[in-house]
């Protein structure tokens, strides 16, 4: 899922740019990259399952950090990062919240993306006060009660894959029509352009961590119950034909909790924020801006 080698030193996204820099967090060396201005409040991206910094998309980076700073970063033992990557998406949170502590952010507005939204939903409940507003995109709090729609059984057979090549991105994160493949096979062009080497791939120990993670999250360790306490304002989106974690999840989150608003993508499913990459970063920044605003419920 990567571009050419030749292409890794023409790439015209600024994100491609950023070095990749590293701070100690516990025992771990952890990997980040700072984009955009100077910002009051920087905005911290979480990746999704079996995600390395790398595959953020560059293009939807690039708008995301126009105006305001943005940071990227591998967890423990993820990509780039030392250390073990953990089993428990609270786990996982504390991680984040020590990796913004140790850069002394301060106040900070969260991002998270499929798994990364569990983590920085977990995030916003263990350290309240560290988290302004919250963005979950493609994602949800767990636990959510009225049978939604479960994924797929092939969506269990390529998360078992050692590998995921092509097909399986472009069948997990875009619809299965000629508008949605042409759209996955944009995005996985712009990735792998970094002059620096690629980060490893997720290894098979961490990817396994990572799924046991998501179980339990969606089961025992579920945030949707304690969900009506979480007061900040959220940002829910996704793509009406997810088949990762279905829009459901989303609506249901919204009815829930106190102070959130909803967005759901057309013709687009896990990967709706990159397929609609300026659109999105346009509605995050004025939601981020104005907590009423940039999102429709």
């Amino acid at each position: 899922m990567t571009a050419p080698t030749a292409l890794r030193t023409a790439s015209p996204y600024a994100a491609d740019a950023a070095p990749t820099r590293y701070v100690t967090v516990g025992d771990a060396s952890i990997a980040y990259r700072a984009l955009g201005p100077a910002s009051p409040v920087p905005l911290v991206l979480s990746m999704r399952l079996r995600g390395t910094m790398d595959e953020w998309d560059p293009a939807f980076l690039d708008a995301l950090s126009a105006r305001r700073r943005v940071y990227i970063f591998d967890s423990a033992g993820v990509g780039l990062s030392s250390g073990v990557a953990p089993d428990a998406i609270s786990a996982m949170a504390g991680i984040a919240i020590a990796f913004i502590e140790a850069m002394e952010l301060g106040q900070v507005d969260l991002l998270g993306w499929s798994m990364g939204g569990y983590i920085a939903t977990s995030v916003a409940f263990q350290a309240p006060a560290l988290v302004r507003r919250l963005i979950v995109a493609g994602s949800g709090p767990g636990g959510v009660p009225g049978a939604p729609p479960p994924p797929p059984a092939k969506v269990g057979e390529i998360a078992r894959h050692a590998v995921n090549d092509d097909e399986d991105f472009l069948y997990l994160f875009y619809p299965q029509t000629p508008a949605g493949r042409t759209a996955g096979q944009a995005q996985l062009a712009r990735l792998g352009q970094r002059a620096e080497p690629p980060a490893p791939k997720v290894s098979p120990e961490a990817a396994k961590a990572m799924i046991t993670a998501i179980s339990a999250f969606r089961g025992p360790d579920a945030l949707y119950p304690r969900l009506g306490q979480l007061t900040l304002p959220i940002f829910y989106a996704n793509g009406v034909d997810d088949v990762m974690v279905d829009a459901f999840n989303s609506y249901a989150a919204v009815r829930k909790a106190p102070d959130a608003r909803l967005k759901l993508f057309p013709a687009a499913g896990h990967g709706f924020l990159f397929q609609y990459a300026v659109e999105f970063a346009e509605d995050v920044d004025r939601f981020l801006n104005d907590a009423g605003g940039g999102a429709s419920a």
